[in-house]
């Protein structure tokens, strides 16, 4: 991620939320737990295996497109819920708090749609590529043919 696409962030004394325009980042600023998510983000096949585990110590970066639901829990914290991880829960101000819940369900929507489209024009072009390799195999009357 850069920093160009960065939507929303907000600094506190112990991590930082960056909330990017398909991802929500949470890095810790100091300590073991600091050391331990670079070391875990830092390798995408350890993160995507052992995620649940290591995210019971240190929160993991979210793809937006994979948030169920954002609200406030009754602490007045950002829950944001991921199916098959545990929830994330950001201890934030009153303000922080609803302005992220705000950008959060304003931009889930669209990366989900986004996420739809993608698999719609990758399906769509695995049924063409077997449409040409069919017409590819039997030629355009039928025939089989040898292609060198």
């Amino acid at each position: 991620m850069t920093d160009e696409d960065i939507v929303m962030e907000i600094d506190k004394p112990h991590f930082v939320v960056k909330l990017h325009t398909d991802l929500l980042e949470i890095d810790l600023k100091e300590g073991v737990k600091k050391e331990l998510e670079s070391f875990v983000e830092a390798k995408p096949t350890l993160r995507e295996s052992l995620g649940l585990l290591f995210q019971t110590i240190v929160p993991l970066d979210v793809r937006l497109k994979d948030i169920s639901s954002v609200s406030l829990d009754e602490e007045g914290r950002v829950k944001v819920a991921v199916p098959s991880r545990k929830d994330l829960t950001i201890p934030l101000d009153a303000d922080e708090a609803k302005r992220l819940i705000a950008k959060l369900n304003e931009m889930i929507p669209i990366e989900k749609e986004k996420a739809l489209r993608d698999i719609a024009a990758a399906k769509k072009a695995a049924e063409e590529e077997g449409v040409r390799r069919a017409i590819g195999e039997k030629g355009l009357e039928g025939e089989t043919f040898i292609q060198k």
